[in-house]
């Protein structure tokens, strides 16, 4: 018999939450389903008012699609002005923030939890995300757990960022890297 087929069983985390955050996450998914689907998102502020109800802080004019998922509301922190696209998953196991004038487009996964690979158990870590101000994350990137992202980057489509990205960086590829430095254009009028 093998050493590895000879180690005691594994023992999970089975409940990794308090009973209260179970109970707050069924609620949010029940309002997810119905109220917030439903809602308008050319009405002003509505869906931001949805996520304030649940712990969210929500800067204003920020506007999200019906089809954008939140795990949970209370770990998030959305600056003034946000746009967040369509099938938008942000995974906040651990606490995500997204800044002021910030594009997430659509597709896009930000992702706050993972896994210990190196303990048999596999426990749940979760590491925040944060994501800076006049930040563009293009269409189906993702960001995995405990990653800075600086004010003014662009993450570019279907890019994966492994590692903190500099402000003001243009970044892609899989993992993403360092492209060129973004430069603002001028207004010609």
């Amino acid at each position: 018999m093998s050493e590895a087929n000879s180690s005691p069983p594994v023992q999970r985390e089975r409940w990794p939450y308090s009973p209260t955050i179970y109970l707050r996450r069924a609620a949010w998914r029940l309002v997810w389903f119905t109220l917030w689907r439903v809602a308008h998102w050319r009405i002003p502020g509505l869906r931001s008012s949805i996520l304030r109800l649940f712990g969210a802080r929500v800067g204003r004019d920020t506007a999200l699609r019906a089809s954008t998922w939140i795990e949970m509301p209370w770990q998030l922190t959305l600056g003034e002005r946000c746009l967040i696209g369509d099938d938008v998953k942000l995974y906040n196991l651990g606490a995500i923030t997204i800044g002021n004038d910030t594009v997430i487009s659509q597709g896009t996964h930000l992702c706050a939890g993972t896994h210990d690979y190196t303990d048999p158990a596999f426990p749940l870590k979760r590491a925040p995300i944060h994501v800076g101000a006049q930040v563009w994350i293009a269409a189906d990137a993702f960001v995995g757990p405990g990653i800075e992202i600086g004010d003014g980057a662009v993450v570019g489509a279907r890019a994966v960022v492994t590692r903190r990205v500099e402000p003001w960086c243009v970044v892609g590829g899989n993992p993403a890297r360092p492209i060129k430095q973004r430069e603002m254009g001028h207004d010609t009028r």
